[in-house]
């Protein structure tokens, strides 16, 4: 299903993109007097799925080796609402997510070194990848949770 970058990136990023849809309508429906549980509901679930779209394009940079401010801004764009969109045409219109995921070594000296070959590594087992990050994804969230939410209650 997620052959190449460039199409897991993609439905992370409209994925992104719909949960801030959600979120603002629940935020919307709370002023409209609707229960504030919208309110929970609806930051948990962009909440997860923007941890999950931060974790995507680290995990795209570091295949396709963007530039650490190509990678920042990418990250960063889903912190604006529907940005993640805009960030994906651009990414596929200059070329960076093109390409496979790198799951052989080549004559490029910088695929001898060991985080690429761990890389590599998981990314031929894409069940263990994705557990890994999922599992990060999760403590993530639960210790954002403990924390509470942005700007108190």
């Amino acid at each position: 299903m997620f052959t190449q970058p460039a199409r897991l990136y993609r439905v992370l990023a409209i994925a992104e993109a719909i949960t801030w849809t959600i979120l603002i309508g629940a935020l919307i429906a709370r002023a409209l007097g609707v229960n504030p549980l919208v309110v929970t509901i609806g930051g948990g679930i962009h909440g997860f799925v923007f941890l999950s779209y931060g974790a995507t394009a680290i995990l795209v940079a570091l295949n396709n080796r963007w530039k650490p401010g190509v990678a920042i801004a990418a990250v960063a764009s889903a912190i604006v609402p529907y940005a993640t969109i805009p960030m994906e045409i651009w990414l596929h219109r200059t070329g960076r997510l093109a390409g496979e995921w790198r799951v052989t070594e080549t004559d490029d000296p910088r695929d001898r070194t060991w985080f690429d070959r761990l890389m590599r590594w998981f990314l031929r087992r894409p069940w263990v990848l994705g557990a890994l990050i999922a599992l990060a994804i999760v403590a993530l969230y639960t210790i954002l949770l403990i924390l509470g939410p942005p700007g108190g209650k």
